[in-house]
């Protein structure tokens, strides 16, 4: 039995007083060989007291815990390791996903620890490639090559593929994380570091802790999710001042309209920081916005 399973220990070796500390003989006496105060010697200890020890069985340890009698354990943990698992249920329930999620966040953290400089494109996955917004995007990673930084996106077709794709060939770093999704067709051909997630939640924390800027690209229900997320982030100051460039006057108008308009009126919100967010069509122009935050 190794010593994170528990140890035994005879019951000799354990003084029977309240706290269970060890003893000798010797441990009676002072250096003068005399009994130290308040304490019987050991000879004079009586014939009943010995028989309650021996009557109180071995002492099993594991960590601080002492057990003994009939709560010993009969099994040992390493033996319960290697066992046959009668039923694989523990694999659906919330510690074993705590793992999982751990573990997801330790795989993108030692993959994007060394990219440098980066920002996030975010975007439709359905943009046709003869849009002129799939343009767009892909002069938007060509100039963040150029300038060398690294283009994070999600992996997927449309506005991430063109993102992706321009910055693949001017020779720069092209990020993807993708997630799982049913009817998803996985991390596009132009990514030259990918990864997939299981969670939301934690590829979102990727975006916003590697990306120093972002562009948002027209979107659906998704991209809405990661432009809000970091723009709450921004405004209740969870991270960084962080430069946000929308691309299309005429598709983000009028949700901003509506932002600054109504939901000001009623007093949802504070006035927007003008910084926060700047509306173009402009793609170079949404770039120097994007890379404003970014020391070169």
């Amino acid at each position: 039995m190794t010593k994170d399973d528990g140890k035994f220990e005879s019951p000799k070796d354990i003084d029977s007083s309240e706290g269970g500390y060890r003893k000798t003989a010797s441990s009676n006496m002072e250096d003068t060989g005399q009994p130290s105060a308040g304490r019987m010697p050991a000879e004079e200890l009586s014939a009943e007291d010995d028989s309650v020890n021996e009557e109180s069985g071995p002492t099993y340890h594991r960590g601080p815990v002492i057990m003994r009698g009939n709560m010993i354990p009969t099994d040992n943990t390493y033996a319960n390791l290697l066992a046959p698992e009668k039923s694989t249920d523990w694999l659906h329930m919330d510690p074993w996903r705590v793992l999982r999620i751990q573990a997801e966040f330790v795989d993108g953290f030692g993959a994007l620890a060394e990219i440098g400089p980066a920002v996030a494109i975010f975007g439709s996955a359905r943009t046709d490639r003869h849009d002129p917004m799939y343009k767009a995007a892909r002069r938007a990673g060509r100039l963040l090559a150029e300038a060398g930084v690294a283009t994070i996106t999600g992996g997927g077709p449309g506005i991430m593929e063109a993102a992706n794709r321009g910055a693949y060939e001017r020779g720069g770093t092209s990020v993807g994380l993708g997630i799982e999704l049913p009817h998803e067709q996985g991390i596009n051909r132009w990514v030259n570091l990918g990864m997939t997630f299981r969670y939301f939640f934690v590829r979102k924390t990727m975006f916003v802790k590697y990306s120093e800027g972002a562009l948002v690209f027209p979107g659906g229900f998704g991209t809405l999710d990661e432009m809000f997320e970091l723009l709450t982030l921004v405004q209740t100051h969870k991270v960084a001042h962080t430069p946000v460039a929308l691309v299309g006057k005429s598709y983000w108008s009028g949700l901003f309209e509506w932002i600054e308009g109504t939901v000001k009126a009623e007093g949802m919100i504070s006035a927007l920081d003008p910084r926060l967010v700047q509306i173009t069509d402009d793609v170079d122009e949404a770039v120097a916005v994007a890379l404003s935050n970014i020391q070169r």
